[in-house]
This record gives C-alpha cells, sequence and structure tokens, in this order.
C-alpha cells in the first residue's frame, strides 16, 4: 500500500505540468485572435488601397485632354487628330464644293440652252424659279402641235452649227447620227366616249425607230411615222421621247494646271401624257458625262500635278479619319471594360449595383458622333477620288457632297466638345441635354396636332389651293406658317371656287397661325428656359451627382500636376483586386486596359 501511494514530489510535478500546458494553450489562442485580427487589418488596408487606385483610375478616366496632359505629361495625339482632321475635311470640302458648284452650273446652263435650241415654245421666264409661277406648264394641247415640236427639236439638231455654243455631235468626225424616238403606249387602249365604252390593257409596249432625213427633203415627223407604219394612237400613248447626244468642251475650268472638260449631254425631250387629260406635258432632260480629253500641243493637257495633289488630299484625308476612327472605336472599347471592372467593384466592395445614370457615363456620344462622320467622310473621299479620275457618272457627285457634307456637319459639331470643357460655353450644352427629354415628350404631342392639321389641309383645300397640292408642300405651307413666312400670300391664293371652302379655309388658317404661334412656340420656348434656369441654379448649387461620381468625389488642381496619376498602377491595382476577390474576371479585363490605360480616352 505504500508503495502504491504518490509522493508529495510527484504530485507538484504533475500540477506544474498541467499548467504548463494551459499556459500553452492560452498562448496558441491568443496568436490566433492576432492573427485573424491581423488579417482583417490587411484585408481592410487593401480595401482602401484599391478603392484609392480605383478612385484615382475613374478619376483620369473624366479628364480632359487638358487635364490629362498635365496628369501624365502624355502626348494628346488623339486631339491633335482631330485637329488635323477638322483642317483636312474643311480644305477638302471647299475645294470639292467649289468644283461641284461649277459643275452643276455649267450643265444647268447647257440645258437651258437645249430648251431654247431644241424645244418649241420655250421662252426666257421659264428659267427663272419664281413664285407664284410666272407662267403654266409648257405643253402640247393638239396633234399638230405634237409634230410641229418633233419636226421643230430635229430641225434644231440636224443644224446645230447655228447655235452660239461649242457643240458637236457624237461622233468622231461629227457626222450626225440619227435621233431615235421612241414611244411608251398600253398594249390595248380604245376609247369610245359616245357610247361610254373603252378597251384596255395596262400592259405598256415600248417601240422605238430612228429619225431618217431623206437629202434635199425637209424633214416632216408625222409623214416620217406614217410611212414607217408607225401611227400614234394618243388615247393609249403614256410617254413618247426623242433621244440624241451631243458634244462640247468646257473651257472655263482650264488653268495653269487643270486642263479643259470634255462632256457628253445625253439629252431626251419628253412628252408626258400619263395623265390623259388633253394636255401632254413637254420636258427637256441633259444628263452630263466627262470624257477623256484630245488636247493640242500648244496646250499642256496632262493634268498629272493637279491630280496628284487632289489624290494626296484625299489619300490624307482617308488616313486620318482611318485613325481617328480606330483610336475612338478602342477609347470605346475599353470605357466599356472599364465599365465592367466598376460594376464588378461595386458589387464585391459595397454589394451594390452601379446606377443607370453612372453606367451610362461610361458611354460618350461624342465619340459615336466622330466615328459616325468618320465613317461618311472616308466614303466620301472614296467616291469623289473616282469623280476626279473620270470613273463617274452624275449622280455620284450629288452621293460624294451627300457624305461629304454630313460628314463635315458631324465634325465642326464636335468642335462643341471642346467648348464644353469651359464653363461659359457649356452652358448651351447642358442646357440643350438637360432639355432634350422634354423637348422630345412635347414635340410628340405638337406633331400629333400638325399631323391633324396637315392631313386636314391636304384633302379640303388642296385642289383650291396651290401650296396643298400634296402632302409634302401641305406641311412645308404649314410649317412656313409657324415661322411667319409668306402668311398674305397663304391666304390670298385660295381659291372663291367655293364659297364654303373659302371661308373654312379662312378659320382654318387663323385657328392653326394662333394655336402654333402663339401657344406652342411659347410652351417649346418656355422648356427650353427652364431647363437653363436650372443649369444656372446648377452652377450656383452645385450639379446632381449619380453614385458613380460620388464615389470619385473632386480632383483637385494641385494633385492632378502633382504627378500622382504618372505612376504605372495597372499592375498593382489588378494584383490587389485579385488578391482580395479571388476574382479573375480583374484580371483578363483590366488587362487589357492596363499599360495603355493612361492614354485612354484622351479625346
Amino acid at each position: 500500500m505504500e508503495g502504491l501511494a504518490s509522493s508529495p514530489e510527484e504530485t507538484t510535478c504533475s500540477e506544474g505540468e498541467e499548467e504548463h500546458k494551459r499556459y500553452a494553450n492560452h498562448q496558441g489562442n491568443q496568436s490566433n485572435v492576432q492573427g485573424a485580427s491581423s488579417q482583417q487589418t490587411n484585408s481592410f488596408n487593401a480595401l482602401n488601397q484599391l478603392e484609392d487606385k480605383m478612385r484615382r483610375k475613374l478619376q483620369f478616366f473624366f479628364m480632359n485632354p487638358i487635364e490629362k496632359w498635365k496628369a501624365k505629361r502624355k502626348f494628346p495625339y488623339k486631339f491633335v487628330v482631330q485637329v488635323i482632321k477638322i483642317v483636312l475635311v474643311t480644305l477638302q470640302l471647299c475645294l470639292f464644293a467649289h468644283n461641284r458648284y461649277n459643275h452643276v452650273n455649267y450643265t444647268w446652263d447647257n440645258r437651258i440652252s437645249f430648251s431654247h435650241l431644241f424645244l418649241l415654245g420655250w421662252d426666257s421666264t421659264r428659267e427663272i424659279n419664281a413664285y407664284p409661277p410666272g407662267a403654266g406648264p409648257l405643253a402640247v394641247y393638239k396633234l399638230d402641235e405634237f409634230y410641229n415640236t418633233l419636226d421643230y427639236a430635229y430641225t434644231g439638231y440636224a443644224n446645230l452649227s447655228n447655235a452660239i455654243g461649242p457643240y458637236s455631235y457624237n461622233d468622231e468626225n461629227n457626222i450626225m447620227p440619227d435621233p431615235v424616238f421612241c414611244q411608251y403606249n398600253y398594249k390595248e387602249g380604245i376609247i369610245n366616249g359616245f357610247n361610254e365604252s373603252y378597251e384596255f390593257n395596262s400592259e405598256i409596249v415600248e417601240t422605238c425607230i430612228n429619225f431618217t432625213r431623206n437629202d434635199g427633203e425637209g424633214f416632216q415627223s408625222q409623214r416620217f411615222l406614217s410611212n414607217a407604219g408607225l401611227n400614234i394612237s394618243f388615247a393609249s400613248l403614256v410617254r413618247a421621247k426623242l433621244m440624241f447626244s451631243i458634244k462640247t468642251i468646257n473651257f472655263r475650268a482650264a488653268g495653269p494646271i487643270t486642263p479643259p472638260d470634255c462632256f457628253r449631254f445625253d439629252v431626251e425631250i419628253i412628252f408626258d401624257n400619263e395623265d390623259h387629260d388633253g394636255q401632254m406635258s413637254l420636258s427637256l432632260e441633259a444628263e452630263p458625262y466627262k470624257l477623256l480629253c484630245k488636247g493640242d500641243k500648244t496646250y499642256i493637257t496632262d493634268n498629272q500635278i493637279d491630280q496628284v495633289l487632289r489624290s494626296i488630299l484625299n489619300i490624307l484625308v482617308i488616313l486620318i479619319c482611318t485613325a481617328s476612327l480606330a483610336l475612338c472605336s478602342r477609347a470605346i472599347y475599353r470605357a466599356q471594360l472599364l465599365k465592367e471592372l466598376t460594376v464588378q467593384f461595386f458589387q464585391r466592395a459595397y454589394n451594390k449595383e452601379l446606377s443607370l445614370d453612372g453606367r451610362l457615363e461610361f458611354l460618350n456620344i461624342w465619340y459615336i458622333m466622330i466615328i459616325v462622320n468618320d465613317i461618311l467622310i472616308i466614303m466620301g473621299s472614296a467616291i469623289k477620288e473616282q469623280i476626279e479620275r473620270n470613273q463617274f457618272t452624275n449622280d455620284q457627285w450629288n452621293v460624294c457632297s451627300l457624305f461629304l457634307g454630313t460628314g463635315n456637319l458631324l465634325v465642326w459639331f464636335g468642335v462643341l466638345r471642346y467648348l464644353g470643357f469651359f464653363k461659359t460655353y457649356n452652358v448651351v450644352i447642358l442646357t440643350l441635354k438637360k432639355a432634350a427629354p422634354k423637348i422630345f415628350r412635347f414635340s410628340v404631342c405638337a406633331l400629333l396636332l400638325y399631323a391633324g392639321f396637315m392631313f386636314c389641309g391636304w384633302l379640303i383645300l388642296g385642289p383650291y389651293h396651290m401650296k396643298f397640292r400634296s402632302l409634302a408642300t401641305t406641311s412645308e405651307c404649314l410649317f412656313s406658317l409657324i415661322n411667319g413666312d409668306d402668311m398674305f400670300a397663304t391666304f390670298s391664293i385660295m381659291s372663291k371656287k367655293s364659297p364654303m371652302l373659302w371661308w373654312f379655309s379662312r378659320v382654318y388658317l387663323y385657328s392653326f397661325i394662333s394655336l402654333y404661334i402663339y401657344v406652342v412656340l411659347s410652351l417649346f420656348i418656355s422648356v427650353i428656359m427652364d431647363a437653363y434656369d436650372t443649369i444656372k441654379q446648377y452652377y450656383k448649387d452645385g450639379f446632381p451627382k449619380s453614385d458613380l461620381h460620388q464615389f470619385i468625389g473632386e480632383t483637385r488642381v494641385e494633385e492632378v500636376s502633382s504627378g500622382l496619376y504618372r505612376t504605372q498602377s495597372s499592375t498593382s491595382l489588378n494584383a490587389v483586386m485579385n488578391s482580395l476577390f479571388c476574382c479573375n474576371f480583374y484580371r483578363s479585363a483590366y488587362s487589357k486596359i492596363g499599360g495603355g490605360s493612361s492614354n485612354h480616352n484622351l479625346l
């Protein structure tokens, strides 16, 4: 029993070991607590670091080009590209507009000359677009007038040497080719008005014949057509044409490096009988085609210098617009990447979605407008190059002017963006932006009223008033009345054939003018003025901020020039986000922005 009893030393040693174990466990628990606290502190510091870097990145994104240059001292090449583009496309437009005016004016003057030479009954009063028209439509009403008009046109064509203009036949030996006469008839069209019967087949048949004159005899179209077995039935005749071609040369365009222009005009004298109302309208069309000239030996007709200079300008415009298109497209793409990065940051860091206004801040409408005008100018410059290489038709002049004109319009609209960087000029842009939704809703309501007046006027007043003959002219008339144009003429032109409709026209015009001038326009102006007053109040009290701009905060001037934004923080920001959230999305998305992101949105 004594052997089994424990001694006091053994008991004391056992208690010391247990106390040591308890102390060791306590120390271990304290170390775990301190480790967890240290991990939370590191996570909190990483989040703060991420917020600072994200805020700095977004602040740089929303800076203007001047602030970005101060922030990172990097050349604003996008801004310079836009300045160069404005200069080049404006120069190109001025040169093309001058050439197009000369071309259109020259072809129109030749058309007037052809009308005097080949149209029976043409006089100079028809050359002026007067309002109201000074003369009625040029038309034929009798059988003899129809054939006399054909004889007059043929005689003028046969005696082309009597014309003052330097006209020649479309033949290398200047021998007169036969003009071609074509008629377009209903396959069957017989009218028996005395017993209200007819025979009709709406299929149109084309018949053409060459007008050939025998030597020593005057040309008579009626006898020639009768001998050729071509009898004209005016009851079934829809349209008739007399066609021939004339060559000429324009010396006016000639200069030190520009040779004369050679043209061929395809002339068509058109008899229009589609209405079958006893009035066959008469008109002349002259389609110009540019030809390759063959100059003499004393005048250098080689236009290589002029062609090279114009081609260089066209190529420069295409290259600068292509560069602008690529840079703006890249900027929009990078902005969308940064938007996705910001959305994910708000979700992970604050557990909230970025608002719609915040998302729309990354969509730059100016960039979209620049991309559109770049595409238009590139297409217009390509067509212009073809025109200047004589690979063109007349329609291409109009298409080219449409592309270049619209593109230049948008280019100069884009200058407003740079004026918007200054507080004084930015008021206009902000006012239009603020008023746009209200103006749109207001315009929808005003347009419904306008459509009602338009359809009503077209239906009721159309047969009695020349300004309401068609839906298009009715709309133009009403829009002119809104702006106070030609009011008295609109009242006085109304025919008095129907007294009831004459009185209705007065009520109609008075009510429309009063409603739109005194009510609609006043409300329209008040909507814009309300937006203007709101913008002025914003300048005084501060602009409302979305959650994105609340996160970004204010960018101080001293921070911009301090060099804070010149550090390459893309890699560190990417590493912090991946270590904090363990998300590969940031690695793939932000790596596309990284490195080159310092130049992002420099425009």
